[in-house]
């Protein structure tokens, strides 16, 4: 039990059903749906639209997502893939031709196709059970209405606003400026794209009006979108990965997420006593940072467009870590290895809800950098995202930049099963940080016995391009023996990630907890 004397929050407790998210609006419309006779997928997928209004910086319809999902009564993990595909005109060389050797992160070329809405649609019908008219209906009130910008969205808001360009900038600025905490912000445009959605289905989305208004924007800065790239967008399910730690299993999301990276960067924590370390001590830092460093080297090589890479048994087979684990001296930091393959930026949203039949969601949705491009589509202002910058333009590598391919991507939903059974949903938001928040919380979890809110509230680091990112919850003395170590250690500007659970207790009762890096909270009832 935490000190109450000290700052902290409590989880939250409820049994007939929970949400946790980053906003706390969000999680009241999940819980209301609930209430409404709605399924823990209805619930998930109305805060999740919903977020896109309230954290524009980090989400919207013109992004991309990942879930997975049980269905009441079963402990299979369902997986399903909203992420969007490259036009089918997309070119590296031609890229490469311009003397380019990134995919440029806020131009036309980085815009993968949003499939947010597709599989939101899709879900809607196959899993959820009051209809898209009912799940919309929150989100479409609040853009009308408008939203009191929240501390942290207005913190990242005008970190993120010199990304804005074009007709983005009259949308998503007031009077050229970020918001103010608790100025309202509206998207009218945007409430009438949901309106059509609602009446008309995903068609109204990716065919007609609304789709030409996102293919002027891009074709007017020199995109190769055509219309059929939209008519085409399709979301996809897939066949989850998992590894075991400690006695749980971790289960991802598979390629092109970059879920199997936690996994790796957990099998070779198993080859060090995590448990017999200072949880809050340089060792533990210091040995997860070097795992982390060999992790994300194998991501790198390897993870791509499922269609297109050979390796993902490779990096799940015990071996592999062992091997990798082998190169780790507990006494001094190794190099750095290659930079990260995507532009690392941490705007991301996650959303978890388990309900009275003990339906689990996990979603993660993104338009990946702070505003996605900062392009938005002029009538409807929806900002599309910069997914595409995750391609590399090496040429021969399984994520090369190429037409109708889906990229890299760093945002992964989580879930936890124990004896067969799911006991928790779970997300860790922050780009790259994320499999390297999987690990840590899961750690946190079984080596360190911690409760699900505690996990959350603990000190991060992540070694990131060369840099060992400690929070200020270290402390200094921690930093120093890092750096003697031969890290070259930083404080970062902004907190690490963010993250949301709800465990399934064995007693039948739900908990609940919401990362207070984030605006957001955990709400039952």
């Amino acid at each position: 039990m935490r000190d109450f004397q000290l700052q902290g929050r409590s989880a939250v407790f409820a049994e007939n059903g929970l949400c946790a998210t980053s906003h706390p609006l969000a999680a009241g419309a999940a819980i209301d749906i609930l209430k409404r006779g709605g399924n823990a997928m209805d619930a998930a997928l109305a805060g999740a639209v919903l977020l896109g209004i309230c954290e524009p910086q980090m989400t919207g319809i013109g992004g991309d997502c990942f879930l997975l999902y049980t269905r009441p009564g079963s402990d299979d993990v369902l997986a399903l893939n909203g992420s969007g595909r490259a036009p089918a005109a997309a070119n590296a060389a031609h890229l490469r031709d311009q003397g380019l050797d990134i995919v440029p992160p806020g131009s036309p070329h980085a815009v993968t196709i949003p499939c947010a809405m597709d599989a939101f649609c899709h879900l809607a019908e196959t899993e959820g059970k009051l209809g898209l008219d009912v799940i919309l209906e929150p989100a479409i009130h609040y853009a009308e209405a408008g939203v009191p910008v929240a501390p942290r969205v207005a913190f990242d808001w005008a970190n993120d606003a010199a990304t804005l360009q074009g007709t983005a900038r009259q949308d998503y600025l007031f009077d050229g400026q970020p918001p103010r905490v608790g100025q309202m912000f509206r998207s009218p445009g945007q409430a009438e794209v949901l309106r059509r959605v609602a009446r008309h289905g995903r068609d109204a989305f990716y065919t007609g009006e609304v789709a030409d208004d996102m293919l002027a924007a891009l074709q007017q800065q020199g995109g190769v979108h055509q219309a059929e790239d939209f008519a085409d967008a399709a979301c996809s399910t897939e066949t989850p990965v998992s590894g075991s730690y400690q006695g749980m299993e971790l289960v991802e999301h598979p390629p092109n997420g970059q879920g199997a990276t936690a996994i790796l960067m957990l099998n070779i924590l198993k080859h060090f006593d995590i448990a017999g370390m200072d949880p809050f001590g340089a060792q533990r830092v210091h040995i997860e940072a070097e795992a982390a460093k060999l992790a994300y080297d194998a991501r790198n090589r390897f993870i791509a467009d499922p269609d297109h890479m050979s390796h993902l048994q490779h990096m799940l087979a015990p071996e592999t870590a062992a091997k990798l684990a082998a190169l780790i001296n507990p006494g001094r930091a190794m190099a750095a290895a290659a930079p990260l393959s995507e532009a690392v930026h941490k705007d991301t949203v996650y959303i978890t809800v388990v309900d009275k039949d003990r339906m689990a969601v996990s979603l993660i949705y993104s338009i990946f950098r702070g505003f996605g491009t900062g392009i938005a589509s002029e009538k409807f202002g929806i900002l599309l995202q910069n997914r595409g910058s995750g391609f590399t333009l090496e040429a021969g590598h399984p994520n090369e930049l190429g037409g109708n391919k889906r990229p890299m991507h760093t945002i992964i939903p989580g879930m936890l099963r124990q004896d067969g059974k799911v006991v928790m949903p779970f997300g860790v938001m922050g780009g790259a940080y994320q499999p390297n928040g999987h690990a840590r919380f899961m750690s946190n979890l079984t080596d360190f016995d911690m409760d699900i809110q505690a996990a959350m509230n603990a000190p991060r680091a992540f070694s990131d391009k060369g840099v060992l990112k400690v929070e200020r919850g270290y402390s200094d003395k921690v930093r120093q023996q890092l750096a003697d170590l031969g890290h070259r250690v930083e404080i970062p500007p902004t907190a690490i990630g963010g993250s949301q659970a709800i465990r399934i207790r064995s007693d039948g009762v739900l908990e609940g907890a919401s990362d207070p890096r984030k605006d957001g909270c955990a709400l039952g009832y």
